[in-house]
C-alpha cells in the first residue's frame, strides 16, 4: 500500500510542477504577443474611419474607445 501513495504523491507533485511551468509559459508567450501587436488605439480608429473616407470627431472616438473597452 506503501507503493500507492508514493506513486500518487509523485503524480500529483508532478501535476502542480506542470501546472506552475504552463502557467508562467503561458503568460510569457501572452505578454510577447500584446507587444508585438498592442491592442486597438485611437490612433488606428482614426485610421480606420479616414479608410472609410469619414472624418471622424473627438466623440466619435470616444464611443468607439469605450465600446470596444465593454
Amino acid at each position: 500500500m506503501s507503493a500507492f501513495w508514493g506513486s500518487l504523491g509523485w503524480f500529483v507533485f508532478g501535476g502542480v510542477v506542470g501546472a506552475a511551468i504552463a502557467y508562467f509559459l503561458t503568460r510569457r508567450a501572452f505578454e510577447k504577443q500584446l507587444k508585438e501587436n498592442p491592442p486597438v488605439n485611437e490612433k488606428m480608429i482614426r485610421a480606420m474611419f479616414m479608410q472609410m473616407g469619414r472624418k471622424p470627431s473627438e466623440a466619435q472616438i470616444k464611443q468607439v474607445m469605450k465600446a470596444m473597452q465593454q
